[in-house]
């Protein structure tokens, strides 16, 4: 009997290793937190709605909007939504995009830019929130159409989607990294392949 009730300790201690090293793993950022209310016959019924972005600053981001009655209840539920929509995104050199792109969803428009080193994130709320989980260190980025954080969001990852790495857009057209990219910068093309190599 003692036996096996140490071993079901052993699991839960394992257990919870691993849950501390996935919560490591991700850096998690609240979005926004909405109170509704639900008018019954006693009075009134709140609950809370969140919507949080989760990523691994390595390149993989997801969103995630949780309900509950209590505020920590609606944010557990979207970050568990959150990992399990994690998208994965190309990066440059590590810190920026590949290329500019644009994305929509429903009344939200959203245009982001690559930009040189030294540049910083420029963008505000939610698309803050969502480079720098995704460890983008230089972009551009503004906003164009509804300014409702879910419609932002979506936009965005919808952007983001978007982007594609040389060696993939090479691999798909059978040709070489240097190929593209010679045709792209015309000359000094060595140091953009060797920096599209390592980003990819």
């Amino acid at each position: 009997m003692a036996r096996d009730e140490g071993r079901g300790r052993g699991r839960g201690r394992g257990r919870g290793r691993g849950d501390r090293e996935e919560r490591d793993e991700f850096v998690d950022k609240l979005v926004a937190i909405n109170r509704v209310a639900k008018v019954v016959k006693g009075g009134k019924n709140f609950g809370f709605a969140a919507l949080v972005v989760v990523g691994d600053q390595k390149g993989r981001v997801g969103f995630g909007k949780g309900k509950a009655r209590e505020v920590p209840e609606a944010i557990r539920k979207a970050t568990q939504e959150a990992k399990r929509n994690l998208v994965r995104v190309p990066l440059r050199e590590g810190r920026t995009l590949h290329h500019d792109a644009s994305g929509r969803w429903g009344a939200g428009k959203v245009v982001l830019r690559a930009a040189p080193a030294g540049t910083g994130i420029i963008a505000g709320g939610p698309m803050r929130a969502i480079f720098e989980t995704l460890g983008v260190q230089d972009v551009v980025a503004k906003s164009i159409g509804s300014s409702n954080p879910y419609n932002m969001v979506r936009a965005t990852v919808d952007a983001l989607k978007n982007q594609t790495s040389p060696r993939s857009f090479a691999a798909k057209r059978g040709k070489k990294v240097s190929d593209i990219l010679s045709r792209r910068t015309g000359g000094g093309q060595s140091s953009a392949v060797e920096s599209a190599d390592a980003a990819a």
